[in-house]
């Protein structure tokens, strides 16, 4: 997605075969990595579960580092959208069931994404039309929201280590997605764990009563244990690392695939 191959988007699609042509809906991953890197662990191997269950999946591996000041990568993830729907008919995408699932700090831009989507700069910055970058629901594990936590916050530290120096004080307010919720804002699945001790759960916490504040339908996981960054929970993703194994927590994978079905139904609902 860019010229020097630094942005890309990574398409896992189902052929149409023979008498299925009907559209699949898509999930878009954004692994975590604090802006710094991309965690390949939440990359493809959560878009291949995704697809294991019936989805599209792509992976939008984003700007980091000295690339990664606001608002490049939330540029980035609305042209994904955009590019994903433009395409809609020939990859046989349902461009009204295209959820983002954002890990970490991949969970803040996606919980970027879904309360900024309209800004007119980010649209005219991505060269896009309104709405095209709209996700129709948001996945947010162990999410990275806000920078309200004092200077300590995940965000503080991501920011400042991905743009090379610390926010600007009127940055933080548009870095605290908890403050950018409204009626706009889509459906969110969000989990995390009570023990992670890298994004405390208060920042998932934060999100949802902003949520609540809004009327806008959520779903949330508090598991008791486990580490940050566990990713699917299990040994495809844990490296070997018993403490990245978590039986409890990796039935967040299951447990958003039904609620996503249960949302793109209602979708139709509202279409009728």
């Amino acid at each position: 997605m860019t010229d020097d191959h630094r942005v890309s988007l990574t398409a896992y699609l189902y052929e149409s075969f023979s008498g299925n042509t009907e559209a699949r809906a898509a999930v878009v991953v954004l692994p975590g990595g604090g802006y710094r890197s991309i965690s390949e662990s939440e990359a493809d191997p959560i878009a291949l579960s995704y697809l294991s269950r019936g989805y599209h999946a792509f992976v939008l591996r984003y700007s980091i580092g000295e690339f990664a000041a606001f608002p490049a990568p939330l540029i980035e993830v609305s042209r994904a959208l955009s590019t994903i729907r433009r395409n809609g008919a020939s990859w046989g995408v349902d461009v009204n069931r295209i959820a983002v699932c954002g890990l970490s700090a991949g969970g803040h831009l996606a919980a970027s994404l879904g309360t900024m989507w309209q800004d007119k700069e980010i649209a005219a910055a991505a060269g896009i039309d309104s709405g095209e970058n709209r996700p129709n629901a948001l996945i947010l594990g162990y999410p990275v929201i806000t920078c309200s936590l004092g200077q300590h916050s995940p965000l503080n530290k991501m920011w400042t280590q991905a743009a090379g120096k610390p926010p600007l004080p009127d940055m933080q307010s548009r870095l605290s997605c908890e403050l950018l919720v409204d009626g706009h804002t889509p459906p969110c699945f969000i989990f995390h764990t009570f023990a992670d001790q890298v994004v405390p759960v208060q920042h998932a916490l934060l999100f949802s009563t902003a949520l609540a504040d809004h009327q806008v339908p959520f779903e949330l996981h508090v598991y008791p244990d486990g580490p940050h960054g566990l990713s699917l929970a299990n040994a495809v993703t844990a490296g070997g690392k018993v403490q990245y194994m978590n039986e409890t927590v990796a039935q967040w994978m299951e447990q958003s695939c039904r609620w996503l079905q249960s949302v793109f139904k209602d979708n139709d609902q509202v279409n009728d």
